[in-house]
């Protein structure tokens, strides 16, 4: 069943009991991530993700992996453009204390010079991974093509020039900035009983006097259609297509995400069956979206051989150009809805999953979203519905980011 409790200093935990499993997952999610930097601090709310693992005032970096790993716990953190996530799974019995050890890392961290140093070699090796996996090179590309000048176009790694100039008190700053009590939800979902909740309200209530000075807000995003380009030694070529999309409260954005199903989210979708199986001109092809508070982008991607590159993007815009004509069929709409509600349930199969759905709804919505309120909005998804989203997303204009040895 889900809860949720607000502390004397703000915070807000979210959880839910599963008495019939082992497991206890606790995540600390903060709302804040690339989006809400200036362009000098580019990548620094990932090097603070990175940097909560290097050491505390009483654990080093290797006695923080020797805790977790001494009580079979597992932890990790992610940054994203909108929120910045540390975790740790546990069975039921250490959660108390892997929470302690993830505690001590939020509030404790000492953010050492020489261990800074050391890290930015660490995400230096990560800038230089995601170079060498086109697949995500290219979308990196494209959101600094969708929305130049705009944080959220910006990489959520930085750049070399800005994580260079990282300080210990750059660092701290932002931390005392954004990470305010009123920014943060704790999440916690598993096997538990009530008294971890007052446990983790005492953990958590570390605060020193920073105000709650809210979320930094920037200019809204603005979309642009134009085209990027880069040449590399790669052995496909990759292209992905950029649309304006819904932002993540929109009342339309349950037709959107059939609409994003039928076209090209599944083996069975237009893109997938026109693209792979009929022309066979590329193993790996789908649609996907992204959604924020205040913009949102679906995209379209696509590898293959360079020769056949224009062959397969020229296929893509057929499809699109049929998808607008046509619509969607009565037979798509159901095999959509049936594929989506497995999706959602299937996603729900562990405490973690738990976890981050009540954590994600507490901050996109300041509720909790049920599972049973999101698929009655799904079931009552019309063909008209879907039609519309169809003719709104491709009216558009559109951005375009290419990855191939012949640009």
């Amino acid at each position: 069943m889900f809860e949720k409790y607000t502390c004397k200093n703000g915070l807000r935990i979210v959880s839910e009991k599963m008495p019939h499993i082992r497991s206890v997952s606790f995540g600390i999610c903060v709302n804040v991530g690339s989006r809400y930097e200036t362009p000098e601090e580019n990548g620094l709310t990932h090097f603070i993700e990175h940097m909560f693992f290097k050491g505390t005032e009483k654990r080093t970096a290797k006695q923080i992996a020797e805790d977790f790993d001494r009580l079979g716990a597992q932890t990790n953190a992610f940054t994203a453009k909108d929120q910045t996530c540390y975790y740790v799974v546990a069975l039921d019995q250490q959660i108390r204390s892997s929470i302690d050890v993830l505690a001590d890392m939020f509030f404790h961290s000492v953010f050492d010079p020489e261990e800074m140093e050391k890290e930015k070699q660490v995400i230096f090796e990560e800038m230089a991974m995601t170079e060498d996996t086109p697949d995500d090179d290219v979308d990196e590309r494209l959101w600094a093509a969708m929305f130049p000048n705009h944080p959220i176009g910006a990489p959520i790694l930085g750049t070399e020039d800005t994580l260079n100039s990282f300080t210990q008190q750059q660092v701290k700053e932002f931390i005392r900035t954004h990470y305010t009590p009123d920014q943060i939800v704790l999440t916690v979902a598993g096997n538990f009983d009530e008294s971890l909740i007052e446990y983790i309200e005492n953990v958590f209530d570390q605060f020193d006097d920073r105000e709650s000075r809210g979320i930094v807000t920037f200019e809204e995003p603005v979309f642009h259609a134009q085209t990027t380009t880069k040449k590399s030694q790669v052995e496909q070529a990759h292209l992905v297509i950029g649309y304006p999309g819904l932002k993540v409260n929109d009342e339309q954005i349950v037709p959107y995400l059939v609409m994003n199903n039928i076209f090209g989210d599944s083996m069975s979708s237009r893109l997938f069956q026109k693209v792979r199986e009929e022309k066979a001109l590329a193993y790996t092809v789908y649609s996907y979206y992204s959604a924020y508070s205040d913009v949102g982008a679906f995209m379209i991607y696509g590898g293959t051989s360079t020769k056949q590159r224009q062959l397969m993007e020229d296929t893509i815009f057929e499809v699109i150009e049929d998808f607008k004509e046509n619509g969607i069929t009565a037979e798509e709409l159901v095999s959509a809805k049936s594929q989506l509600e497995s999706s959602l349930l299937l996603g729900l199969e562990t405490s973690y999953d738990y976890m981050m759905r009540n954590a994600k709804n507490e901050i996109l919505y300041g509720r909790d979203l049920t599972i049973e309120e999101t698929l009655e909005q799904l079931n009552k998804v019309t063909i008209e519905e879907v039609n519309e989203q169809i003719k709104i997303i491709f009216h558009h204009d559109f951005a375009k980011s290419i990855i191939s040895n012949d640009v």
